[in-house]
């Protein structure tokens, strides 16, 4: 017997909180501090100021040039620990290069018009910013060589002192302010990563499953087109996980969140494995159309009992965790997970007990069977430790 596809509401039982609304018992106030862009505001205003404070205790020579040091520390908040510290010493070897370089080139072109040199200069700077070593920090080299040209060139190396010292000061500052004052893990970001492709999935699930209980299924561009959303999802939910991972390096509070960057970890992997088995079947499903096979048979036809297997995997998808108390105080998931079973059963019977022709829709049908097979056990397997942002 169909049972109904999961209403949108369900969605949000899956344990982690829900974008717009705060987790049970915990404060707006807490709740926003979770926001990684909140969190990043609040190190950089609060390095800057530190690095300003420290800048104008100086000795006056180095005092006067104290707005350098905020800039560094802007530099240096990332949103990762490890990020701040690459960002920091990557910026200021930039600026350093960019400096030498502008210096190197003037004293070569001393003779040559103005212009001619800044476009020397300007040119060998993006050839050096090739260099891997700066990565995405590499376009200080062309800004350090012009700043240095047209506001540094009457003291070169104190220029380079003030300037590149005092702003390796201030990143300094905003490593240690990251380090110290609520270091990122980036959990909030990437549960909600993983909470957005969890519903997408499942929503195709249900939406093949409609359709086939209409005898109708998308066509191939239909279904490119929507893929393209969900590989869009899955996509940022990987650079998530991803950036979980770099937070954890040189993080006090790595350890106190070990476990549920370990969930994140299992459950990102797994909604990636079993999306990419579902855009298989889902392939088969457009193009061969095993459910063609006995759909006048409204009960027991082939495309009822696919789609109630499509509509059990949905449930499974959306109850990562356990629920309590549904149906006679049974666990949801434990429940989804059976019913899953149970309709995938159905579907390999339905396969036993049918006549193997030449025919490329039954064939096609049996591949379905096993993906489904292999994403309920790949699901199962995953975590169903709730995961909480921090």
């Amino acid at each position: 017997m169909s049972w109904g596809p999961p209403r949108v509401r369900d969605l949000g039982r899956s344990g982690a909180p829900q974008r717009g609304a705060p987790a049970e018992g915990v404060s707006p106030t807490t709740e926003l501090l979770r926001e990684p862009w909140v969190q990043r505001g609040v190190r950089a205003a609060l390095a800057a100021a530190l690095a300003w404070q420290v800048a104008v205790l100086l000795p006056p020579s180095l005092a006067q040039y104290a707005y350098y040091a905020p800039l560094g520390a802007v530099i240096a908040v990332h949103p990762t620990v490890a990020d701040s510290a690459s960002a920091a010493w990557r910026t200021v070897v930039a600026i350093l290069l960019g400096f030498g370089l502008a210096v190197a080139v003037h004293e070569l072109t001393i003779p040559l018009p103005g212009a001619v040199t800044i476009a020397l200069i300007v040119a060998l700077a993006v050839v050096v910013e090739r260099l891997p070593l700066l990565r995405e920090h590499a376009s200080w080299v062309s800004f350090a060589a012009v700043l240095m040209l047209t506001v540094g060139a009457a003291d070169p190396a104190r220029y380079a002192v003030r300037y590149a010292g005092l702003t390796l000061l201030g990143a300094a500052i905003g490593v240690l302010v990251t380090t110290v004052l609520f270091p990122p893990l980036q959990l909030t970001k990437a549960v909600r990563r993983i909470e957005t492709t969890r519903t997408l999935l499942a929503r195709h699930l249900q939406d093949i499953a409609a359709g086939l209980r209409r005898g109708e299924v998308p066509t191939p561009g239909t279904w490119v087109r929507r893929g393209q959303e969900l590989e869009a999802a899955l996509d940022r939910m990987r650079v998530a996980e991803g950036l979980v991972e770099r937070a954890r390096r040189a993080n006090p509070r790595a350890r106190r969140w070990r476990g549920t960057a370990a969930s994140i970890r299992e459950q990102s992997r797994a909604l990636d494995r079993v999306a990419v088995l579902v855009d298989d079947l889902t392939m088969l499903v457009v193009e061969f159309q095993p459910h063609r096979r006995g759909i006048h048979r409204i009960d027991g036809g082939t495309g009822w009992v696919l789609a109630d297997a499509l509509d059990s995997l949905a449930r499974v998808v959306c109850t990562p965790y356990p629920t309590g108390g549904d149906e006679e105080n049974r666990d949801g998931r434990d429940v989804a997970i059976e019913r899953a079973d149970a309709a995938l059963q159905r579907l390999t019977t339905l396969l036993r007990t049918s006549e193997v022709a030449d025919d490329k829709g039954f064939f096609a049908l049996g591949a379905v069977t096993v993906g489904m097979y292999r994403s309920l056990d790949t699901l199962r397997a995953a975590d169903e430790t709730p995961v909480h942002a921090a």
